[in-house]
């Protein structure tokens, strides 16, 4: 049985393009990870830092893995990227989020699910309603979440 689950993937130190489309390959060819589906590629400003723009975008996983594990494996492709935490929010070779689980919820010291600021990040939303445009977020709909996010600099790349 598997579980259809979202990841938020961010970059803006080095090639952040190449870095992502490695990621992306990386969590392919994971075990455990059945179907990957790629939202298109967009470029933000950070919200809550400095640093250059950052490159996003969400894919959709069908995974086997439990909720910890692919957390684990998120980490560790992170680590392969040279995944630095100097700090809260501070520039980053490569970010993996755990957007969502199925449907479940999860409050651990590691691991919090839906994300919990994944409703205030354009950067987030955006891709994930080109992913799944009728996906419920408790928050509101994505209209409603996309307009209390509009000064967030969020442009489409052309792949």
């Amino acid at each position: 049985m598997s579980t259809l689950a979202y990841i938020g993937l961010g970059a803006n130190l080095g090639d952040a393009r190449q870095t992502i489309a490695a990621a992306i390959d990386a969590l392919r060819q994971s075990s455990g990870i059945l179907t990957l589906k790629q939202a298109p590629l967009y470029s933000s400003d950070p919200v809550d830092a400095q640093g250059p723009s950052f490159i996003n975008t969400v894919v959709a996983i069908d995974t086997t893995l439990e909720p910890l594990s692919l957390l684990d494996r998120l980490q560790a492709i992170e680590q392969e990227h040279g995944r630095e935490r100097p700090y809260r929010n501070a520039p980053r070779t490569l970010d993996l989020d755990l957007l969502l689980y199925g449907t479940f919820a999860i409050e651990t010291p590691r691991l919090s699910v839906p994300h919990p600021r994944m409703h205030q990040r354009a950067f987030v939303l955006r891709p994930l309603q080109d992913l799944s445009p009728a996906l419920q977020l408790a928050q509101g709909s994505f209209a409603t979440l996309l307009a209390r996010c509009q000064d967030q600099k969020l442009d489409r790349l052309v792949n």
